[in-house]
């Protein structure tokens, strides 16, 4: 009961906002005999309670189905028009977004992209005919996206056939057909004369139809690009580059991202990869790589750091002090960055003048280090503030005797170095033994000559010591 009083609190301190009435300061204060209530008001007060119970409600319909409640708030503010639902609809209509196997997260982004989804016809609509579309399993992913799609250009189940179908005749598998609709839901709104052209582009440089169909596959987007303004100008720049048709079409066929590449892209990356200077190790994995392979590493990292809020010409500079990132798994990147700003607190753009950060070992060096200088300033240990540069410049060694040694507790933590860490011989035992010269038995010849050679230097010494008194 407590709690049911409290929720209801809190909901009334914020419900206020959506319906606050202007006080008007000139107004005199009513006598207690005169009616305080007059008719016209106590209509107005009554439709304000029974909003605010609509309200309440509809939030705690939202927060048992998965809806944080720290947006509920700000969710109910920009759509206000889901008041005029009705309460039972709305609870309808979220049973049938779980019978998709719709996650709650998923809940969460497709009603905070589209609230108009709770709409309890339109969703009845499309639960026959996700069920009509003749796969044997529809993918959540492939649910949200059309839902959204859908309801954003008010399409219908029968433009979602239509629209498989042509994808079909083109040659598509099924398993191609339901990862266009995940990634590229516009294909719904496509026309056949605006694919055919794209799949006939692909037959006339030698793309077999198979090869067709994973290409589209592995990178949906390309189904949506322009023939004139988009893929005749970007195979224009790899023969400009010096690249054989036979060399393009087997680099598509063996990574088909590299026609998400931006014209001019392609030289750009070139370019760095030729500029690089770096240790042999490194250059040699690259050149590994191929070409279009190498360039192609360079255009992911780079749209990764842009992801995270450089612009081209920064994340190309980190690349180009940092060339290790171009050999290094883009998980391993992402863990790195989301390390620095979340948990370290630093923006990204000190990747800028510390691109080393992203170089060195994350669990032997990044994290050890980090712990150290956290636990010295928890403690008061540090005379001054350390920034990413103090954290990563310095060598092992170095900062060791800086921040470790004079803090014995700090080894602990550190475990380089440390007295409690065990050093592993650099050879296995035993070794040594391999290495020892074979020993022979002395033959009579050889003591005979040992012998002769010993007498020898007796000899020898005693005429250098009969000489040595003859002169004195």
């Amino acid at each position: 009961m407590a709690i049911r009083v409290l929720s209801r609190l809190t909901f009334n301190r914020w419900v206020s906002s959506f319906h606050q009435n202007p006080v008007n300061p000139s107004k005199k204060v009513r006598s207690i005999s005169r009616n305080p209530n007059p008719p016209g008001k106590i209509c107005t007060e009554f439709g304000d309670r029974s909003q605010y119970r609509q309200l309440i409600s509809f939030a705690n319909i939202l927060q048992r189905y998965g809806f944080p409640s720290s947006q509920i708030h700000d969710f109910l503010r920009k759509n206000q028009f889901l008041l005029s639902f009705s309460l039972v609809d709305v609870e309808k209509s979220l049973g049938i977004l779980l019978s998709f196997k719709l996650s709650q997260k998923s809940i969460v982004s497709i009603l905070s992209a589209c609230p108009g989804i709770l709409e309890l016809g339109f969703l009845k609509k499309w639960e026959v005919g996700f069920s009509e579309l003749g796969f044997s399993t529809v993918s959540p992913l492939l649910i949200q996206s059309v839902l959204e799609h859908c309801k954003k250009f008010q399409l219908d189940p029968i433009d979602l056939c239509k629209s498989i179908q042509v994808l079909k005749d083109v040659g598509f598998s099924d398993k191609t057909v339901t990862r266009v609709l995940e990634e590229f839901p516009r294909v719904i709104r496509m026309k056949p004369h605006d694919i055919d052209p794209k799949i006939d582009f692909f037959k006339r440089i030698g793309i077999q139809c198979d090869e067709i169909d994973q290409i589209f596959r592995s990178s949906p987007v390309i189904i949506g690009f322009s023939i004139e303004d988009r893929l005749k100008p970007l195979f224009k720049e790899f023969e400009d580059l010096g690249f054989t048709a036979n060399e393009v079409r087997r680099e598509i066929i063996r990574d088909p991202k590299i026609l998400t590449m931006e014209l001019g892209e392609l030289s750009r990356c070139l370019d760095l990869l030729k500029d690089l200077k770096c240790r042999m190790p490194i250059q040699l994995k690259i050149s590994s790589m191929g070409a279009f392979g190498a360039a192609m590493e360079v255009k992911l990292r780079v749209d990764c750091l842009c992801k995270h809020g450089l612009i081209r010409r920064e994340a190309f500079k980190v690349l180009w002090k940092e060339p290790r990132l171009i050999i290094y798994e883009l998980e391993e990147i992402e863990k790195k960055i989301e390390f620095l700003i979340q948990r370290m607190g630093f923006s990204i753009n000190c990747l800028i003048e510390v691109p080393e950060y992203l170089g060195v070992n994350f669990d032997k060096q990044i994290v050890p280090r980090y712990n150290v200088i956290e636990y010295l300033r928890w403690k008061g240990g540090l005379g001054r503030e350390v920034g990413l540069k103090g954290l990563i410049k310095p060598s092992r060694l170095k900062f060791y005797n800086l921040y470790v040694k004079p803090y014995p507790e700090c080894e602990n933590i550190y475990g380089r170095f440390s007295r409690l860490v065990e050093v592993k011989p650099r050879h296995p035992p035993g070794l040594w033994k391999l290495f020892k010269p074979p020993s022979y038995p002395d033959s009579k010849e050889d003591l005979r000559n040992i012998k002769l050679f010993m007498d020898c230097g007796s000899c020898s010494t005693q005429r250098q010591e009969f000489q040595e008194d003859s002169e004195i």
